[in-house]
């Protein structure tokens, strides 16, 4: 899980999957409540699938900035080069 492309993959598939995104044109911009519909119940289910998918917690701090895809993206990289250098130290 070192590369930010498969990251960056990994995210847009799981937000497909868990907001039902069938439209291939969801990328980084995708606002996840204007664009994919999704609501709190969808977001914090979201950041549970994150959690368990990359094995991280993200700080609730973090999870009240994702509004958007890139947003998703930029809190789950924190999350695991925080855990990166926890392993390391």
């Amino acid at each position: 899980m070192n590369s930010s492309t498969n990251i960056e993959t990994l995210v847009i598939d799981v937000i497909r999957r868990e907001l039902h995104a069938a439209d291939p044109k969801v990328d980084a911009r995708t606002r996840l409540v204007d664009d994919l519909g999704a609501d709190s119940r969808a977001l914090v289910e979201l950041l549970i699938v994150f959690e368990e998918t990359f094995d991280i917690d993200i700080p609730d701090a973090e999870a009240e900035k994702i509004r958007t895809v890139r947003d998703a993206i930029i809190a789950v990289e924190k999350c695991l080069r925080t855990v990166d250098r926890a392993v390391r130290s």
